[in-house]
């Protein structure tokens, strides 16, 4: 059983984490692209600024699960090592629940922001309905809750970026 949800969270990860690449792939060839024509054909195109917004939600909130999962996400240890190790364990222990509940809290209410805007449509994309452009907010979050539990019931995950600098033995 412990395999096969390791399993499951080795998928969803490596889903996370394509979807936030090709979201920085796509920001990287949209911005240069309002560049261009804006400054070499003198004729600015409306729609890569928003374009760009809207995929820095996508790499945000995907990206920031993949991180805490690969557990490469920022934060700050210098107390938590300088503390005895059972007070270290139990403040690492703490902050997990504390990232569990900010990310069931994004599920929750990004839930209710998406329903919310649903009909809503963006002017430079009429096409693309608001509330599915917050979508990867209520995703990215239950995708976290999933790693959290997963570090808090099985153990955090093992390296799913290998250490290139450890020492080989």
């Amino acid at each position: 059983m412990r395999q096969r949800i390791r399993l499951a969270m080795d998928v969803l990860y490596w889903i996370s984490a394509t979807i936030a690449s090709v979201a920085l792939v796509l920001i990287s060839a949209v911005i240069p692209w309002g560049v261009y024509t804006r400054y070499v054909l003198n004729a600015a195109a409306g729609w890569p600024e928003p374009a760009a917004v809207l995929l820095s939600i996508v790499l945000t909130f995907f990206g920031a699960a993949a991180c805490y999962r690969a557990d490469v996400h920022m934060r700050v240890l210098v107390f938590q090592r300088l503390m005895p190790p059972l007070l270290g364990r139990a403040s690492a222990v703490l902050a997990d629940l504390m990232v569990g509940a900010l990310a069931a809290f994004m599920t929750w209410w990004g839930f209710e922001l998406c329903a919310t805007t649903w009909h809503q449509t963006i002017d430079e994309f009429p096409f693309l309905l608001v509330g599915i452009t917050y979508l990867p907010i209520p995703i990215g979050g239950a995708i976290t809750v999933c790693f959290v539990l997963e570090r808090l019931l099985l153990s955090p995950a093992p390296d799913v970026i290998p250490d290139r600098y450890a020492a080989k033995e």
